[in-house]
């Protein structure tokens, strides 16, 4: 699992994935992950609609910086040729790979025929893959749900339209479209899809310790493993997880690392957001490193008024300096 992952043309160190995330995998937050050994970062789910129209914001999520290559841009959208549009505004972007969205669940995605609304549209999911895999070179991949119902059918279906249409590699997230991310991921649907497809295979759902990395992949023969909620304030479970599939014990986190990231994480916010954007952000999200962690709610409450980076960091000291007493 640690060997490379080779999807189309691009080869990943490791088989290691950051799923894409909304309002968490922007720029600064996936540095953190490929320091931490992750082999293939993902942006956040970015609107197809949005790129066409020229949207300033949507188009500022394109950011990327040569450290994190190589990088995924996941894009969402019902339109085929509004979709095709969009993949090459992302391929012209430096973007590695291209991403489709095939299980958002969200109403307002949902709303507008696109997500895990195209399952159940084999003809159009079909039209769409082919219109965007004619209009760039880079690979490209999906990410699907089990469906709408346990049974997979939809998953199946779709993974078969996909290999036809050239897609290069697949992550298949087991739940239904109304589990959103509650109950427990089927995992048996992903080995079904890896025995339905000869493009690499990629899982999702419920890894939550290095263990279920390696469950995962010994129960279900996946190609790469995808993390998502479980790197919220622990990018280090990539590096946790390498040391696993070597055979390693996964080791613990010491409060220095830790707040040597944290650190970082703020500065780099600062450095893409602006000093004000990425306070307000770090107001919650610095609260994530620090769950598990003595008088924890303390330090959350403490942070929910910072307004410089300096006083970022100067909370981050104090809060050090008292687990470490």
């Amino acid at each position: 699992m640690h060997n490379p992952l080779k999807i189309g043309s691009i080869f990943l160190d490791n088989s290691t994935i950051l799923a894409p995330l909304a309002g968490i995998t922007n720029l600064p937050f996936r540095l953190l992950s490929k320091e931490a050994g992750c082999g293939l970062v993902c942006s956040e789910m970015i609107s197809a609609n949005g790129l066409v129209h020229g949207s300033k914001k949507t188009l500022q999520m394109l950011d990327t910086i040569p450290e994190e290559k190589p990088l995924s841009v996941q894009i969402f959208g019902a339109d085929p040729s509004i979709m095709a549009e969009a993949a090459k505004i992302v391929e012209s972007s430096r973007a590695s790979l291209l991403d489709i969205n095939f299980g958002c669940s969200v109403k307002k995605v949902i709303k507008t025929g696109a997500g895990v609304v195209l399952m159940k549209e084999p003809e159009r999911a079909e039209l769409l893959l082919k219109a965007v895999r004619k209009s760039v070179t880079i690979p490209v991949t999906i990410k699907i749900r089990t469906g709408w119902d346990k049974s997979g059918v939809h998953a199946f279906r779709i993974a078969e339209i996909a290999e036809a249409c050239g897609v290069d590699a697949i992550a298949v997230h087991p739940r239904t479209a109304s589990q959103g991310f509650r109950g427990k991921a089927d995992w048996s649907i992903i080995t079904s899809v890896k025995k339905i497809v000869s493009i690499p295979v990629i899982g999702n759902g419920d890894i939550i310790t290095p263990d279920d990395a390696v469950k995962m992949q010994q129960d279900t023969g996946c190609d790469g493993i995808m993390i998502g909620r479980a790197a919220i304030g622990n990018p280090w479970i990539f590096a946790q997880i390498l040391a696993r599939f070597r055979g390693n014990e996964s080791f613990p986190v010491d409060f220095a690392h830790r707040f040597e990231v944290m650190s970082r994480y703020i500065h780099e916010s600062v450095k893409y957001f602006g000093e004000k954007q990425a306070c307000l952000m770090m107001r919650s999200r610095l609260g994530w490193f620090v769950k598990g962690l003595k008088c924890s709610s303390k330090f959350r409450e403490s942070i929910k008024q910072i307004s410089s980076e300096d006083e970022a960091i100067d909370f981050l000291k104090s809060y050090m300096k008292f687990l470490s007493a």
